[in-house]
């Protein structure tokens, strides 16, 4: 039992009693096994996530649990990865880089002959993302005989099957122009649900992955999405994370990155072309 100095106070009515050693020792975990980083000013979220996990497991405090966890990590690591994770992601979120697709990168790709293209979605939440560039994929008119496929990977593992399942609440769709609505999905029959068209599902491949693991990718990619996921990494996994994308990708690939992140002083192996959008250089 902790002490009142060290107890953590979440506000309100606590449910289930949370030590800042308890705390500190899931940052910890965090850090190790996903590479994000947990200050103190997320012990409200964290908190509010893994308390969902003592519900389900009958117990009443943050120490009881944790024993649980480092007793079975095998077991509950994935639970307790799934928890942590945010999936916060929409249909051509930060339009622009789908603009620049249809616009400058699949027409590069086209003149270059080879007939094959290979984009990854890295951290591709429920598949939003994944699916988008299927969509823009679609709208450029690919010759048929091009190898196309996308990969789209994440952590969590409860988000990564929804993504392969490819159904969304209807008004997820609501802001997409009419013929994109009506070429690329399908309602439900009592209208709350829409689900992605086979033609564009069959082009997205889905698997869980944890970006700190080894990859079992060969690769090249042509385009490589890695969009708000390292604004959760210390400068180092960064800088380890962005080396091994560049890896991947041919000189002269393409990488998109998030809205509010930035290669400045991470990575000198690519070049800025645009808002958030990087050239692999070298």
């Amino acid at each position: 039992m902790g002490t009142a100095e060290n107890i953590v106070n979440i506000g309100g009515d606590q449910e289930f009693l949370m030590t800042q050693k308890d705390f500190d020792e899931i940052a910890a975990l965090a850090m190790t096994h996903t590479g994000i980083v947990l200050g103190n000013h997320k012990i409200n979220m964290v908190y509010a996530r893994i308390a969902r996990r003592l519900r389900v497991l009958g117990m009443n405090t943050f120490r009881h649990y944790l024993t649980y966890l480092n007793a079975n990590f095998e077991a509950e690591s994935t639970e307790f990865v799934n928890a942590l994770t945010t999936n916060l992601t929409s249909f051509f979120r930060e339009n622009h880089h789908f603009d620049f697709l249809r616009s400058e990168a699949f027409p590069k790709l086209r003149q270059q002959g080879k007939k094959r293209l290979r984009i990854w979605s890295s951290g591709c939440s429920i598949g939003q993302e994944a699916y988008s560039i299927a969509i823009t994929l679609k709208q450029s008119s690919f010759p048929s005989d091009w190898d196309i496929k996308i990969l789209a990977t994440d952590l969590d593992s409860n988000v990564v099957e929804k993504g392969n399942q490819g159904i969304y609440p209807a008004d997820s769709i609501s802001s997409l122009p009419k013929d994109v609505k009506q070429n690329y999905f399908k309602h439900s029959p009592d209208g709350k649900t829409i689900r992605v068209k086979d033609g564009v599902r069959e082009m997205v491949y889905f698997k869980r992955l944890n970006l700190l693991e080894d990859w079992p990718l060969k690769g090249p990619f042509d385009i490589i999405f890695c969009r708000n996921v390292v604004i959760y990494f210390n400068k180092e996994t960064q800088r380890t994370l962005f080396d091994r994308y560049a890896n991947l990708l041919p000189v002269g690939g393409y990488l998109f990155i998030g809205h509010s992140e930035s290669l400045n002083g991470i990575s000198t192996r690519f070049e800025s072309i645009g808002n958030t959008i990087y050239r692999k250089i070298r």
